[in-house]
């Protein structure tokens, strides 16, 4: 509540806007996030962004969010020796890094199928696309799909079910949305739709920026343009941190 209440300005600016007479097709959706902007710094523990606005059309809505997306590798553990060890893997193309949804009621009752494949509303209908599936079966692809989506959602990065998307009035509406301390780096994608008879309407995009700043975002450019070196650097420092710690114990 404090995100929605230290904003006072842009919510009147929010129901300003769409209270304006219109033309002959007048804007029914105005959406916008408490802010922009989510800094990471030594002891982030996470956050909350506001989602709010008005929908005039008595329809109802549902929020995405998208982080920066990234080819990545999943793969299957087998039993080799009584280890668990990584085998097989398969990668996928443009994977959400972080990916989350916010509804009015289940997702299935609100939208057409059609529509959610069509604007990737839900996890099962994420574009996921692999990359060199050749000899996997569609099952197989899919088992590896599955398996992705866990991993997000064990990490938090995903979330399981809609976050409920709440109305103040009969036009006002707010949610949070959730950011734990994991989330990664990048420009993040909010779209708000509003849904008629199981069809999307209108929609409105917002652009959320996730930045790290001070010593993190030093330590991380680091290891982003000199991945070497920082390599070399922790490796340095787990022995010394080894070696102290052998001190210490043998004199106590």
């Amino acid at each position: 509540m404090r995100a929605w209440r230290l904003r006072p300005l842009r919510l009147l600016a929010v129901l300003g806007l769409a209270l304006l007479p219109g033309s002959a097709a007048p804007q029914t959706l105005v959406a916008d996030l408490s802010h922009h902007l989510i800094a990471i710094s030594t002891g982030f523990v996470g956050t909350q962004v506001v989602a709010f606005g008005v929908s005039e059309a008595g329809g109802d809505l549902i929020i995405t969010v998208q982080g920066p997306r990234e080819d990545l590798v999943v793969r299957r553990k087998a039993r080799v020796a009584g280890v668990w060890v990584n085998r097989e893997g398969l990668a996928f193309r443009r994977v959400p890094a972080y990916y989350a949804v916010a509804s009015t009621g289940p997702l299935e009752q609100i939208a057409r199928p059609g529509v959610l494949a069509q604007l990737e509303i839900g996890t099962e209908y994420l574009d996921l696309e692999p990359i060199d599936a050749a000899g996997l079966t569609t099952s197989e692809i899919a088992t590896f799909r599955d398996a992705l989506i866990r991993q997000k959602q064990k990490q938090g990065l995903y979330n399981r079910e809609p976050t409920p998307i709440n109305f103040v009035g009969e036009s006002l509406f707010r949610t949070n949305l959730v950011f734990p301390a994991n989330v990664p780096p990048g420009i993040y994608q909010v779209q708000v739709f509003e849904l008629q008879d199981g069809f999307a309407a209108d929609a409105q995009r917002s652009t959320l920026v996730v930045s790290k700043v001070g010593l993190e975002a030093d330590i991380y450019d680091f290891a982003q343009q000199r991945a070497g070196l920082y390599g070399l650097t922790a490796i340095a420092l787990a022995v010394l941190a080894g070696w102290l710690a052998g001190v210490i114990f043998r004199r106590g």
